[in-house]
């Protein structure tokens, strides 16, 4: 299952749900002197450990009452809170298929993605598609445009005056470029540019221009963002920060998700110590209609890890996002 694919499917409940970040060193473990050392937690030990807090504090007759069911899957919610140390950063697979007899192409339960077997050439995929082949995002203009067509007359204007004759087409061609990122990955946008580095200070890239569009009324909204990350012996390309906004903007989003689905790409690249998150967005919903409040700015986060944990950490982070 395509971590990107999946990921952009989820609700901002979901997210959350699917954050766990064991691996995560704790801050009173830090106490502002990084290290290596900190990095080196292993995240099976880790998870083992926390699952074994979660067993003893686990009644025997809610075991019992759920026969077949793995350990780990009844005390999850326990194992989230036992102690002080934070869950593991991990995606849920939901969405996984049952193993077939390799005759025949699986047919997954939604979504689609190009490492499903019978779809690997296939470059778009919507969950709700019943064609075992999926169209290309080209061969979507022609119904696309006919839509536009249909909005166009339905606004009373004449499709086929001088003007609106090719507008159809062009809105078409715009719309799938600001969505756009729906066809791309986590794995082809990072392209190998992870490197090990024995680095362990803050890694900071602010301002990155972000272009998005609003799901509740398909108008745009746009701002910038600033990503954070404490590395642990793994460093990522800079100029892939700002690609992996791009794969996340270029959708039909929201504001909150989209914060909290840029930090979790940066933890799958490179499973650092922590990951932070901020955006600010000017949202056209509220400047353009509704309360028409032109001056007004969104600003979202995320903090994982020790960014969450260790204040002093974040309040860094902080500070050299609202430098000058």
């Amino acid at each position: 299952m395509s971590f990107t694919r999946q990921l952009s499917e989820m609700s901002a409940s979901e997210l959350n749900d699917a954050i766990d970040d064991t691996n995560f060193p704790q801050a009173h473990i830090l106490s502002r002197g990084r290290n290596n050392s900190v990095c080196s937690t292993s995240s099976t030990s880790g998870t083992s450990s926390l699952a074994d807090r979660a067993q003893a504090s686990q009644p025997e007759e809610t075991i019992a009452a759920h026969p077949g069911t793995p350990l780990e899957d009844i005390v999850a919610p326990v194992a989230t809170l036992a102690g002080n140390q934070r869950p593991r950063l991990i995606l849920k697979t939901n969405g996984s298929t049952p193993d077939s007899d390799g005759t025949q192409p699986k047919t997954p339960t939604t979504p689609r993605t190009s490492t499903t077997p019978g779809h690997e050439k296939c470059t778009f995929h919507h969950d709700l598609e019943l064609d075992h082949k999926p169209p290309t995002r080209e061969a979507l203009l022609p119904d696309m445009a006919r839509s536009y067509r249909l909005l166009l007359g339905g606004l009373g204007e004449n499709p086929d005056r001088q003007g609106l004759i090719k507008t159809p087409e062009r809105a078409a061609k715009a719309m799938l470029y600001f969505t756009k990122g729906y066809d791309q990955s986590l794995e082809d946008v990072l392209n190998g540019a992870v490197f090990d580095e024995d680095h362990d200070e803050m890694v900071v890239v602010k301002d990155i221009e972000m272009f998005s569009m609003c799901e509740h009324h398909l108008v745009p909204f746009y701002g910038k963002v600033s990503i954070g990350y404490l590395p642990c012996n793994k460093i990522l390309g800079l100029s892939k920060l700002a690609r992996i906004v791009e794969i996340f903007s270029r959708r039909l989003q929201v504001q909150e998700r989209l914060t909290k689905q840029i930090a979790v790409a940066v933890t799958q690249a490179v499973q650092p110590a922590g990951v932070a998150v901020v955006v600010e967005g000017v949202h056209m919903c509220m400047v353009m209609r509704g309360v028409q409040k032109i001056n007004s700015k969104t600003v979202t986060s995320t903090m994982l890890g020790v960014f969450r944990d260790d204040p002093k950490t974040r309040e860094e982070f902080l500070n050299l996002v609202n430098s000058k």
